[in-house]
Parts: structure tokens; sequence; C-alpha cells
């Protein structure tokens, strides 16, 4: 059975972060996204529904928030000030008198006045009692109402599958950015199939120009750097 984290396990937690902030700088990555969301650890903390503990990190929505802050104060002090660093949360359960939107947008401000880099919003995943109303879109209103509410850029999630529907999202100020998770390991090249869509173009290496099938419009271009 699981057991509650005493400060010093909540301490290497905190410091286990910022050692995996290193080894990211180490290895050259350009930006972390810290993940709060889906019944991972630091959403347990977030969420009534998993954290009954009755000290600092447990009652009230600041003491909830707190491992989640510590967390992102020490990667951010861990890496250089050009590294990206992001969080990742759900912004509801989808549980009555769980974590929901009104305290995900308390934690998003918390965050911005810490300089996070964007908020990425998706939902649900530590209760099993949870009812998801999925469907095209659906936790883009969640984006949506952060959005409103922080200045750093917010990552729009969830069962967004087309270039269409996603630009719309863009356009229509749902969010700053759309993430795609699902429809890229149905299809690899979704970035390219959006970009002809859109009649956009994309950087790619000069090797794949020749990819493009006969009679669409240029849509490949060769990215900065990139060598035969």
């Amino acid at each position: 059975m699981p057991e509650a984290l005493d400060a010093a396990g909540i301490a290497r937690v905190v410091q286990a972060f910022a050692q995996a902030a290193r080894r990211a700088t180490r290895l050259g990555l350009d930006a972390i996204e810290i993940h709060a969301a889906h019944g991972y650890l630091l959403h347990q903390f977030l969420s009534p529904l998993s954290n009954h503990r009755d000290d600092a990190y447990g009652g009230a929505l600041e003491h909830r928030m707190r491992l989640v802050l510590e967390v992102f104060d020490a990667i951010r002090a861990e890496v250089p000030v050009m590294m990206t660093v992001g969080v990742r949360i759900s912004a509801t359960d989808w549980v009555d008198d769980g974590w929901d939107l009104a305290q995900s947008i308390v934690l998003a401000r918390a965050l911005d006045a810490r300089g996070c880099d964007f908020i990425h919003v998706s939902s649900g995943g530590l209760h099993p009692s949870q009812r998801i109303a999925a469907g095209p879109g659906y936790q883009l209103p969640f984006a949506e109402a952060i959005r409103r509410e922080v200045a750093m850029p917010v990552i729009g999630v969830g069962l967004v599958t087309t270039a269409e529907q996603a630009e719309a999202a863009l356009v229509q100020g749902r969010a700053d950015a759309i993430a795609i998770g699902r429809a890229l390991l149905y299809d690899p090249r979704w970035p390219w199939h959006a970009a002809a869509a859109l009649g956009a173009t994309v950087a790619t290496s000069p090797r794949f120009l020749r990819a493009v099938p006969h009679g669409l419009p240029p849509l490949l271009v060769p990215a900065t750097g990139t060598a035969d």
C-alpha cells in the first residue's frame, strides 16, 4: 500500500525533479514540461480526492499547490534562463468535489507570476469515478478559460484531430497552441498533411523534398542547418 511522503521524502522528490532538469540541460534540450496532470504525483497532491494530508501540503488550496510550485521553482533555478519551462495540468478531475477549473485558474495565476513559460491544459486521469464528456475539442473550453486569466501561452488539447479544427481553435483565441497526440500516433506525417490542407510549408531535411505527391504545390522546404 502507498504511504504518505514525510517532509524528507517530499524534499527528495523536489530534488529529483531538479536533478532531472539538470540532465535535460546537459542533453541540450530546449524545453521542459512538468507533468502535473493525469493522476501523476503532482496531480495527486493538487486534488482533494487524493490529497488527505493535514500538514503544509494538504487541506487548503494553497497548501495542495505547494509541491507543484516548489518543483517549478527548483527546476527554474536549475536551468539556464533561455530554457523553456512549462507545466501540464488536468483542469478538472471530472468528479464532484475534486480538482476543478476554478482551482486550476488559481494555480495557473501562481505559475504565471513565477515566470512559467506555458501551461498545457488537459483533464482527468486521477479518479475511477470520473465522467468525461468527450467529444471533438472537448478540453478546449478549459484552455480558453485559463487563457483569459494569464499572460503566458496556453496549449489546448483533446480530440483535436484535423488541421482545420486546430486552426479554428487558434483563430478563435481558444488557445495559443494546439498539442496533437493520438492523431500523430495514427499519422506520423500529420504536420505535413496539416500544412498541405492549410496552404503552409514544413521545414524538413532536403532528402524528403521529393516526397510531395505530384500536383501538390510546394509543401516542404529545407530546414536551416540540414545537409543531404
